[in-house]
This record gives structure tokens, sequence and C-alpha cells, in this order.
């Protein structure tokens, strides 16, 4: 008996949930009953049994509110466990309420064998042969029974699709019209097991691999995993969710389980301590299928710039409007990191590592044309979020005796006006989401690495400086020592930039940088929930563009930026 079976059968959960398994099994073969034979007798014990299983479900949930309660966080894959034990019950109890409304719904039928045409036996034997492995797949964490189970949905709904379509097709004839409502909605119920039972072997999974998994997505990192040739069966692979992104897409470290040894990451930024370490693994990503596309097409045109600047794809697949890829874990340290724990030499070696990486991708990929960035633009596709979050944010115009004070609409017409004042005289190839956590440190090998790459594109730089300065004010972290480090690293990539751009014969470099600080200022509102560095951020992007609407009519070559306004 394993830890985790263990902890099943010690809270007495084991024994209740096997309970609960045998009983909803008989609720459906006794439903099944019913819409053969009519028996009132079968009716009422259908009925009848209904609060026995309801109160299995509330006994199993007070045993695993306890033991959770107990174990916090010393033992998370019990907690694991205990968890998924309560959806499990949570989805029984409902495949207990659907037969009972099965049983409801054939009262209504007219023609009491009508509901037989419509191929019954096939759904009724899905259900059973899934129900029938969920105690075995759950004491087990058997993860070939629970990707059964989520079989059974697909089955269902097919099942269910078939006879649908049957049913819309007669009721065109204006015939049996009661006998066929009925019968459609016992056979919406049936299929409605289904998205139960999907739920359970979901839980199921998430008991095995401690990761709350859609049957998609495991069985996208399955095939994934298979298609790179790298060989560990899908029961031992262990996955750590990474929370960090906001993209939509699943991310998360695949890892042996059954690995004992630890692969060095070469991250000892803190300089005289101890090195952390990893296990060894791969990247798995899956979400939307033309923007993880669009990051493949991109990692290989970072290739292209300058080799082992992306982490490399070892195998992708797609399935329909998802898609899915197994990428390259990179050894070292977030920028983040770097610059909140590392020792002031290694912040400079980094620094200098990533202005040296910068100017090579922008000299190589430089094109000298005129675009324009169209910051407003996409800061106007946020607000909605924004001010959802924030409506006081947005005000009308006010007057002060003779003095009007615009409303904040007008003030990004005028500043859109600005902006076709305002091109970059060149383009490069930029990051597109810049931010401090999405560059990686290879200290040992010297190296630096760009992830998160799916908006990568030619564009004016700025677009990424603007990012990059942001993502270094917005951190939530307010201690004078750590927010030296942070206002010292934005200012230097903004003298950087800057220089570049000078290089470069970029005249309008302030004034541009300000839209896009405005823009990245206000919209990264809508990630922040503290009000209070919420409105700081955007009074901080409503002064760059009151900044630039009073400098409107002279030349922009003139415009200044405060570097202190760049900090917190």
């Amino acid at each position: 008996m394993g830890p985790l079976e263990n902890v099943l059968q010690k809270e007495g959960i084991a024994e209740n949930l096997r309970f609960m398994v045998i009983e909803v099994v008989k609720q459906v073969e006794n439903t099944r009953k019913v819409l053969e034979t009519m028996d009132p007798k079968i009716i009422e014990s259908v009925t009848a049994r209904d609060d026995y299983i309801d109160n299995l479900k509330s006994v199993i949930e007070n045993k695993c509110y306890s033991a959770i309660n107990r174990s916090g966080p010393r033992n998370p894959r019990s907690v694991d466990i205990l968890r998924a034990s309560i959806t499990v019950s949570t989805n029984l109890e409902r495949i207990g309420d659907f037969a009972v409304n099965i049983v409801g719904q054939s009262e209504y039928l007219k023609d009491k064998d009508f509901i037989q045409r419509f191929d019954l036996p096939k759904f009724f034997d899905a259900v059973l042969t899934a129900l029938n492995q969920v105690f075995t797949a759950m004491i087990r964490q058997d993860m070939s029974q629970a990707f059964k189970i989520c079989r059974s949905e697909f089955t269902l709904d097919f099942l269910y699709k078939i006879q649908f379509d049957r049913i819309l097709n007669e009721l065109r004839s204006g015939k049996e019209t009661e006998n066929l409502i009925t019968s459609h909605l016992i056979l919406r119920y049936l299929e409605r097991m289904g998205d139960s039972l999907l739920n359970i072997g979901e839980a199921i999974i998430f008991a095995a691999l401690g990761e709350k998994f859609k049957i998609r997505q495991y069985e996208a990192l399955r095939e994934t995993l298979a298609k790179s040739g790298v060989e560990v069966p899908i029961s031992e692979v262990e996955f750590h969710s990474i929370w960090g992104t906001r993209s939509g897409c699943r991310i998360g470290l695949v890892t042996d389980r059954s690995r004992s040894q630890k692969e060095d990451t070469g991250c000892d930024v803190e300089g005289g301590g101890e090195r952390v370490e990893k296990a060894s693994g791969v990247l798995f990503k899956e979400g939307n299928r033309k923007k993880l596309l669009q990051e493949m097409e991109n990692i290989n045109r970072w290739e292209s710039i300058l080799p082992g600047l992306p982490p490399k794809v070892l195998a992708h697949q797609e399935d329909g409007s998802q898609a899915s890829m197994l990428i390259e874990y990179l050894s070292g340290c977030t920028f983040q990191d770097v610059v909140l724990t590392a020792e002031a030499e290694i912040i400079e070696n980094a620094l200098f590592l990533l202005e040296q990486t910068l100017l090579s991708v922008w000299e190589h990929t430089i094109t000298m044309a005129p675009i324009e960035a169209g910051f407003i633009k996409q800061m106007e596709s946020r607000l909605d979020d924004v001010l959802r979050l924030y409506p006081n944010f947005e005000w009308a115009t006010k007057t002060i005796g003779s003095m009007e004070i615009v409303s904040f609409d007008d003030m990004l017409k005028q500043a859109r006006d600005i902006e076709n004042e305002l091109e970059s005289p060149y383009s490069v190839f930029i990051h597109g989401d810049f931010n401090i956590n999405n560059i990686v440190y290879d200290h040992e090998a010297q190296r630096i690495h760009f992830i998160d790459l799916h908006r990568s594109k030619l564009a004016d730089p700025l677009q990424d400086i603007s990012v990059f300065v942001v993502s270094n004010y917005r951190l939530p972290i307010f201690d004078l020592y750590s927010r030296a480090r942070l206002n010292r690293v934005a200012k230097r990539i903004y003298h950087f930039s800057k220089d570049f751009g000078v290089e470069h014969g970029d005249t309008t470099f302030d004034a541009r940088l300000a839209l896009g600080l405005a823009r990245s200022f206000i919209t990264s509102t809508r990630f922040e929930l503290n009000m209070h560095f919420a409105k700081d951020m955007f009074l901080r992007g409503v002064y760059f563009l009151e900044k630039l609407l009073d400098h409107k009519g002279r030349p922009w070559d003139e415009f200044v930026l405060s570097e202190d306004a760049l900090v917190y």
C-alpha cells in the first residue's frame, strides 16, 4: 500500500468512496431497468436511494477537509489526493442526481417503448464501464484507467450527437412531439453523466501527477513527449506549473520523477552561497494553436539571428485550435532574480551581456525606414480591462475657474494626434514582451537567453524598452535596497538604448519613449490588485501624456524625458 493510498484508508475515505461508487452504479443500473420496464418499485428505489448518496458525499467531504486541515503544507501530495477525492465524490453525486432526473422524466413518456429506439444500451454501457473503474483508479492513482474514464465522455458526446440529430429530424414531422422532447431530455442527462465522468478522470490525473490537467492537456503532453523521443512513461512524469505567465497557455516543467539525480542550473547568483539545483527536464507549453505556431516561427527567426539566444523546440504537435510543444529548459536565472539577489559584480556582468546581446540583435536586424509604434492604439485596446478593475480611473472634462481639465478620453485623442507626428527612423527585430522575467541569464555559460517569444516582430525598439522599464517599476517590492537595484537597471537600459538611437539619427527618442511608458504604465494596472500601487502607475502614465500635450507645437527633438520619472 503506497503512502497516498494509505491516506484514504487511514481516514476512512476509501471505504466510503467504495460504498458511494457501488451505490451510484446501482442507481444507473436501476435507471436502465426503469427505462426498460417502467417498474414503479424500481422507480421508488432510485428516488429513495438519492439521499443515501448525498450523505456519503457529505461524509467523504467532511473527512477530506478534516484530513487536509491536519496535513496542511507538510504533506502536499496527501492534500492533492484528498482534494481529488472531494471532486470525485461531488461528481459521483451528480451522476446519481442525473439518474433520478432520468427516472422523473420517464413518467412523461406517452409511449413507454418510444425511448428504446435511441440506442440506450450503448449509453448505459459507456457510463457503467467508466463507473466500475473509478474506485480502483482513484485508490491506485492509475493513469491508464483515469484516461479511459475521461474517454467515456467523448463516447457519450458522440452517441448523444447522433441521437440529437435524429430527434431534430423527427421533430420536423410534427409527430410524437412530447415523446421526442422527453427522450431528448433523458439522453441529455446521460450525456451530462459523461461530463461528470470527465471531471472524475481529470481529478484522478491530478491525484497522480499533482497538477490539474484537462484531458486535452494530458493527451497533448503524452503525445508531445512521444514525438520528442523522451523515454519517460507518462505515469513517471512530474509536472510543475509555472503560474507567472499571463499568455493563456499552460506552461510547466516536465521531469522524470523516477530519477533521483539532480542537474545543476548554474544559477549561483548570490555569490558564496550554495548552488541552486533543479531536476533535469523540459518545458511543456500548451495553448492556442495560432499563438504557439507564431512562437515557434519566432524562435526559428531568433535562432537565425543569434544562435543560442532562444530555447530549442524539441517537439510539437497540433490538434484543431490547440497546439503544444516541448521546449528546452534553459540553465540560469531570470534577469529579475539576478537583479534582486546577485552581488553587484554579477549584476554588472549580466547588464553588460544584455546590452551586448541587444546591440548585436539590433545591428543585425536594423532596417532604416520610418515606422510608427502604435502605442496609443495598443493602450486603447486594453483600456476596457483596466476600467473594469478600476472604473474610477476614467474622468470627464472638468473646469476649475477659467482652467479646463480635459477628459481622459480627450487626452488619448490628443496623444493619438501627437503619435502621428512621431516615427522611429528605423525598426529592429524586437522581443515583443520584454519583461525582466522573460530574460534568462546563464552565469556559467556567460549567455543571455530570451523566452516567451510569440510577440516578436520588426518594430520600434522602444516597444521593448518601455516594457522593460515598467516591468522593473511594477514589481511589488518596496524596500529601498531592492528598489535601488531595480532603478539602476532601468536607467542603465534607458541610457544604452538612447545612445543607440543617437548614433542612428533618432531625434524623437524621448517623446516616443514617453508614449511607450504611458502605454505600459496605464495598461499594467489591469494586473495589479493593490489599488494604491495601481493608482500610482496609472498617474505615472497620465503624467507622461500630460508632458507630451504640454510640449505639443514645439519641435519634438527638444522634448526631454526626466530619467527620475522612469523609476519608483
